[in-house]
């Protein structure tokens, strides 16, 4: 069973992002930048179906310019068998996205599709059920817990006051929740290899592909700072503090 794995490269989850003083864009000049956190997770529970032998090779693909390429050899460093990059400078949004991962994915055939739910960079949590419909696969999102067996992939997902049980048929589109599993330590003699091994590279204008946004990006800014909260001693002194503000308590 081949199993593709979609990943995106966003600033590093540890580093406060900086705004362009334009208000165009975020800046990522200098900035750290690796594996968006939850494709990680979906890296991860792609090598563990492979070391129980359900899968027997796994596919990562990304979008972007040769800067992406550093991610890409971060997923061969885990334990993936090949590395795709769809070459371009432009900016897609989740639907072009999916039409590209749609394109990558009739190429390669897999039976099963991983994406993390959402990226941390513009939280859109779209890509993956979009490119489900694309395809016309099966999908389930935000899943906590995967099994396959019998053509069939059980996944546990994560709801609104609790969890639920789906069972799809393979091939399928899964996105990864940040607790379907721990990803691995990644060593630095299997960084080093990575390095000698190749990455596919397919330049997006030849899968013959109509991309157009139907967003367009007006300005962004930093939230509004909030006042800073106040300790009370006591119940009594919050009740007071209460009363005495905004007319909340009688």
């Amino acid at each position: 069973m081949k199993i593709l794995v979609a990943i995106k490269r966003v600033v590093d989850y540890n580093i406060q992002v900086r705004i362009k003083p334009d208000g165009s864009a975020v800046d990522i000049e200098g900035v750290k930048m690796g594996v968006n956190p939850f494709d990680e997770n979906a890296i991860e529970e792609a090598i563990r179906l492979k070391e129980k032998g359900i899968a027997t090779e796994i596919v990562a693909v990304t979008i972007g310019t040769q800067v992406n390429q550093d991610i890409l050899r971060h997923a061969l460093a885990m334990g993936v068998d090949r590395a795709t990059l769809v070459e371009t400078s432009d900016s897609l949004q989740p639907l072009a996205v999916a039409k590209v991962l749609k394109a990558v994915a009739e190429r390669e055939q897999p039976a099963l599709i991983l994406l993390g739910k959402q990226a941390i960079d513009d939280d859109a949590g779209q890509t993956g059920q979009m490119l489900a419909a694309l395809l016309k696969l099966p999908q389930a999102t935000y899943a906590s817990q995967i099994s396959i067996a019998d053509n069939q992939a059980t996944v546990i997902r994560e709801i609104d006051g609790g969890t639920q049980t789906l069972s799809v048929n393979l091939p399928a589109v899964i996105t990864a929740d940040l607790r379907l599993n721990e990803p691995r330590y990644v060593k630095l003699p299997n960084l080093m290899m990575a390095r000698k091994k190749p990455i596919e590279t397919l330049a997006l204008d030849t899968l013959n592909l109509s991309l157009t946004n139907s967003v367009e990006l007006l300005k962004v800014a930093t939230p509004t700072e909030r006042p800073a909260g106040v300790m009370v001693k006591d119940v009594h002194e919050l009740l007071s503090k209460l009363r005495a503000h905004e007319g909340i308590l009688p």
